[in-house]
């Protein structure tokens, strides 16, 4: 067996299910004992309330929660009044928002600036929020504006958004995510190292799948989503509508985890009227199928480019379950990408250094037992887009806080999780 230290999740979304699950078994099965939650912009409001909360509910895992610019945006600007550039008073009263987040045990600024609440933000918007995050020592982690054609101009806009607001930034589940910028990778790796090397403290993570999961609209970036112009090239773009996995649909559950093209067969239409159907009556989440596996590799091969799952509880992607295993079955043991050493780092002590949390993501005495137990020859993943809660293999025992709360194939009835706000972490130590 391998004993390693517990697996920090930069990148999790499972503050939509720990209600339903506060053992969080799809997490701890795979390893994970501490994830960050608030993330792509979206976070609980106000956090104090949200800490308070938790703390007298504990869950398994431990908690570390951003504040979502989203949500502060949409409540200066409410009423739906967000389709716009704010301003000045609005952003100074976004700013004064993410100074109480803080000050209530936030650990950042999380942002999604592709999704339809940040993405009509200016840059200078979210640089004057990073600045109010950076001066009690935050974290500045972001869904860039564009994972796909326009992918390098959002690169660019972390990059600004990290000088002009001197804050450590953290690109959330890397992604060259369309036809037009497939293979780039090594380019990608080129500009952000570009930017390290000036000093700029510039991270990211990478989630193991070639799949991404999100809301339908994502796929056209121009909004025109009644536009059958605008869908057939978003559609075109990654890969056709074979590559559209519908996973949740409230108005049409006959489409659940069929693809666009197939949906169109069984309906005798067009992918592009069902795409357009569907926006129609409401929506829908959706995996799509749109990244190059040489391009995640590159990723991976970077020191300071992490492991994440972007996954949580009850998530219809098999990263919800698979993502930490994933890695140490097909990518280390199987593939040979890279050492076993290497990829623990990636889960354990490299993204504890950029938390700047103190005593977790080590094994030593005296440091916190956060601790995973797993047969380097038998764990892997077993979660498909079929099944995509179906439980990794090969993780035998998994501690938080010194408790058990995963052994002999199941959740334990163990809640130790602590929720860590920003005064427990290191400042200055987030490199």
């Amino acid at each position: 067996m391998v004993v390693s230290p517990g697996f920090i999740d930069l990148h999790n979304h499972s503050d939509r299910g720990l209600g339903d699950d506060p053992q969080a078994t799809s997490q701890v099965s795979q390893g994970i004992t501490t994830a960050v939650i608030g993330v792509d912009g979206s976070s609980a409001w106000p956090i104090a309330d949200w800490v308070t909360k938790r703390r007298a509910n504990p869950v398994a895992i431990n908690l570390l929660t951003l504040v979502g610019h989203a949500t502060v945006r949409s409540k200066v600007m409410a009423g739906g009044d967000y389709k716009r550039v704010a301003t000045g008073t609005e952003v100074d009263r976004m700013a004064s928002m993410v100074d109480q987040a803080m000050r209530e045990g936030a650990i950042g600024l999380s942002s999604g600036l592709e999704y339809e609440v940040g993405s009509y933000s200016a840059t200078a918007e979210v640089v004057s929020l990073a600045k109010a995050a950076a001066s009690r020592g935050g974290l500045y982690m972001s869904h860039i504006r564009d994972e796909a054609d326009l992918a390098f101009d959002a690169i660019q806009e972390v990059i600004t958004i990290a000088r002009d607001a001197r804050i450590p930034a953290h690109i959330s589940h890397i992604k060259l995510g369309t036809a037009g910028v497939w293979g780039k990778a090594p380019e990608a790796v080129g500009v952000l190292a570009k930017a390290r090397a000036t000093g700029l403290d510039i991270t990211a993570d990478c989630y193991p799948y070639d799949a991404w999961s999100s809301t339908i609209t994502v796929l056209v970036p121009n909004k025109q989503y009644e536009d059958p112009a605008s869908v057939r090239k978003a559609l075109a773009d990654v890969g056709g509508p074979e590559s559209v996995l519908v996973t949740s649909c409230r108005q049409h559950r006959d489409y659940e985890f069929k693809n666009l093209q197939q949906i169109a067969e069984m309906t005798s239409k067009s992918a592009v009227d069902v795409f357009i159907e569907i926006v129609r009556s409401g929506g829908a989440s959706v995996v799509g199928k749109a990244m190059q596996e040489r391009d995640i590799r590159h990723f991976y091969e970077q020191p300071w480019i992490l492991i994440a799952s972007d996954g949580g509880i009850g998530m219809r992607h098999p990263r919800a379950a698979g993502s930490f295993p994933k890695v140490l079955g097909r990518y280390v043991r199987e593939s040979h990408w890279l050492p076993l050493e290497e990829a623990v780092r990636k889960m354990t002590s490299a993204p504890a250094a950029r938390l700047g949390l103190k005593d977790r993501g080590v094994i030593r005495e005296g440091a916190i037992a956060d601790l995973v137990v797993f047969d380097p020859k038998q764990v892997v993943d077993q979660s498909t887009f079929a099944e995509p809660a179906k439980l990794s293999k090969g993780v035998q025992w998994v501690f938080v806080n010194g408790m058990p709360v995963w052994q002999d194939g199941k959740a334990t009835s163990s809640r130790p999780g602590l929720v860590i706000t920003s005064d427990k972490l290191l400042s200055g130590n987030r490199k």
